[in-house]
C-alpha cells in the first residue's frame, strides 16, 4: 500500500506542472499526410492511424507533442523499438512535427480485432487505474495531453507489453514516472489494466 501511495505522489508531483494546452505551433498536417504515405506508415499503423497489427500502436488522436517527442527519441536512437529508430533517420524537425500534426488530427478508433469485454477483468482494471491514478496525467478519459500519450482505446496487447516493459525497466520515455508507477505490479493486474483501457 505504501508503495502505491508513494508512486501516486511522485506521479502527481510530476504531472502538476504540465501545461493544459499545446506548448508550440502545430505542424503542417497536409505535409505530414504526404510524408506518411511516402514512408508507408500505414503498413503498420493503419491507413487511418488505427493499427490492425498486434503490438503496433494506434497513432490516431495521439497528442501532437507526444508523437513529436517519440519520433525525436527514435531519430536520436534514445528509444529502441525496431524498426522505428531506422525509420526516423533523415527526418528533420519540421517533418516530424508535420507527421505529428497529421496523426493528431485523425479520429481515434478501436481496432477491428479488439477482444470482447470481459467484465471481471474490466472491473479489476478500473480499480487498478483508480489506485495508480492513471487519470491524473493521462486525464480522466485517458485521452492524453502534451507529452503524455492517449491510452484510451489503444491496442490491448500493446498496452500490456508497454506496461510490462515499464515495470521491468526495459522501456524508458523522457522520464521514469511510468517505471515507478507500475513497479512491482503483477502481470495479471497489468493485463487487466490494459483490457480496461483498450475497452474505453
Amino acid at each position: 500500500m505504501r508503495r502505491a501511495v508513494l508512486a501516486a505522489a511522485v506521479l502527481a508531483a510530476a504531472c502538476a506542472g504540465l501545461p493544459a494546452g499545446p506548448a508550440r505551433a502545430a505542424g503542417d498536417a497536409a505535409q505530414g499526410k504526404a510524408l506518411a504515405a511516402e514512408r508507408n506508415c500505414a503498413t503498420c499503423h493503419g491507413a487511418a492511424g488505427v493499427s490492425a497489427t498486434p503490438n503496433i500502436p494506434s497513432l490516431a488522436g495521439q497528442p501532437e507533442d507526444f508523437i513529436t517527442l517519440q519520433m525525436i527519441l527514435f531519430r536520436e536512437r534514445l528509444r529502441d523499438a525496431p524498426p522505428m529508430p531506422d525509420m526516423a533517420q533523415g527526418l528533420e524537425d519540421p517533418q516530424i512535427e508535420a507527421l505529428a500534426a497529421h496523426y493528431a488530427g485523425l479520429a481515434p478508433g478501436h481496432a477491428a480485432d479488439r477482444a470482447p469485454r470481459d467484465e471481471a477483468r474490466y472491473q479489476a482494471g478500473a480499480a487498478l487505474s483508480e489506485k495508480l491514478r492513471c487519470g491524473i496525467c493521462h486525464l480522466p478519459d485517458y485521452r492524453g495531453r502534451a507529452q503524455i500519450p492517449r491510452i484510451t482505446g489503444q491496442r490491448e496487447e500493446y498496452l500490456a507489453q508497454s506496461l510490462t516493459q515499464y515495470r521491468d525497466g526495459k522501456r524508458h520515455g523522457s522520464d521514469t514516472n511510468m517505471n515507478a508507477v507500475v513497479y512491482g505490479v503483477p502481470d495479471a493486474d497489468l493485463a487487466a489494466l490494459a483490457h480496461y483501457l483498450a475497452q474505453q
